[in-house]
């Protein structure tokens, strides 16, 4: 399935969130309309999809590094209590 708008928005955001200044969630909220949980479950399902990949590698292969590399830490938190 191609990629639909809010999809692109999303991946464009991704790229660009820190230009907008301030702090993301409230970047989000004012983008998208939406609570940044609601954000972050459609971002985490979009960059495991082929159609992200094709569209932008670079970035979601670096999405899928920092959230692979925060499920190590969150990992490494819980064994170690």
């Amino acid at each position: 399935m191609p990629l639909s708008d809010r999809d692109r928005a999303i991946l464009a955001f991704e790229a660009e969130w820190r230009r907008h200044g301030g702090a993301k969630e409230e970047a989000i909220r004012a983008e998208f309309d939406m609570p940044p949980a609601r954000y972050y479950q459609l971002l985490g399902r979009l960059i495991d999809t082929a159609d992200a990949l094709a569209h932008d590698p670079l970035l979601v292969r670096r999405l899928r590094r920092l959230r692979d590399a925060r499920a190590v830490e969150r990992a490494a938190r819980t064994g170690a209590r």
